[in-house]
């Protein structure tokens, strides 16, 4: 047997937020009380969300965000302490042989064709940062912050941070920042590369909605295709990704939303595209 995420439940449902408007999905991590700490129901939720925004025709952009303080300060430590939830006594005393990781979080979040934007407005530690690191483009509030506490809590970066932070920064610096799981500042994330843009807490929400807006008006499939090939290209040979990247322009050429990028650039108006 496989060792599966425990199924979401009505309470569950309360704490992982789900709206979709204008093109965008925006999933809200809702444990303001515990600063979004991550149960294990609630990475089910998680999941089954971004499962249901990449397979919505109407959604083109996924913003990923959590309320209150902090954006998630990881897997829930206090349950773990006393003695139930992820990494407890409880869960270690009865390890399975098989980990099913194809429907965790980090997976799907990477496996998934539309583009994610984080929203990050407050802490993000741990599972957290992991998580905030494997959406396509970050954006943080000023106050915001990733702290790579993982050697200091016994652990290692479990949900792709090892895989993600040498393709973001290169080795040497993603050792450093792993070994002394150090905490860094939005504006040290911005010179690093791991932040796209710092602004005001306040302003943080209104341009995250506005870069998700930008990419949402583009057309859809080719935006997808070129985050597919983008994702397929970390494990492919320069001739073999070409030959892939040919394919799916032929593919691309034959969708009514290229005639219509053709038709309204010399027009010269707005393009509307259908996705399809």
């Amino acid at each position: 047997m496989s060792e599966t995420l425990e199924r979401p439940t009505a309470e569950t449902a309360a704490e992982v937020l789900y709206e979709a408007a204008d093109g965008v999905a925006t999933i809200t991590l809702n444990r303001p009380e515990r600063m979004n700490a991550i149960s294990g129901p609630m990475l089910a939720r998680l999941s089954e969300l971004l499962v249901r925004a990449n397979a919505d025709p109407e959604v083109r952009v996924v913003l990923l965000t959590g309320a209150g303080r902090a954006f998630c300060v990881g897997l829930d430590l206090v349950d773990a302490t006393r003695g139930s939830g992820i990494g407890s006594e409880q869960s270690a005393a009865a390890p399975s042989v098989n980990l099913d990781l194809r429907t965790a979080p980090p997976t799907v979040l990477f496996a998934m064709d539309k583009p994610t934007i984080c929203a990050l407005n407050g802490a993000a530690a741990g599972y957290g940062m992991d998580t905030a690191l494997g959406c396509d483009i970050r954006i943080m509030g000023e106050s915001s912050k990733l702290a790579a506490a993982f050697v200091k809590r016994g652990v290692v970066p479990e949900s792709g941070g090892t895989w993600i932070l040498p393709r973001l920064l290169g080795w040497a610096k993603a050792a450093e920042v792993i070994f002394t799981g150090r905490t860094l500042s939005a504006t040290e994330c911005l010179a690093l590369g791991l932040a796209n843009e710092v602004v005001p807490d306040a302003e943080l929400m209104p341009r995250a909605r506005a870069v998700a807006a930008e990419i949402a008006a583009n057309a859809p499939l080719a935006v997808q295709s070129a985050k597919r090939l983008m994702r397929m290209g970390l494990a492919e040979g320069f001739n073999d990704h070409v030959h892939h990247v040919y394919l799916q322009f032929l593919q691309l050429v034959r969708t009514q939303d290229f005639r219509e990028g053709m038709t309204s650039f010399l027009e010269k108006r707005p393009a509307d595209f259908k996705g399809r």
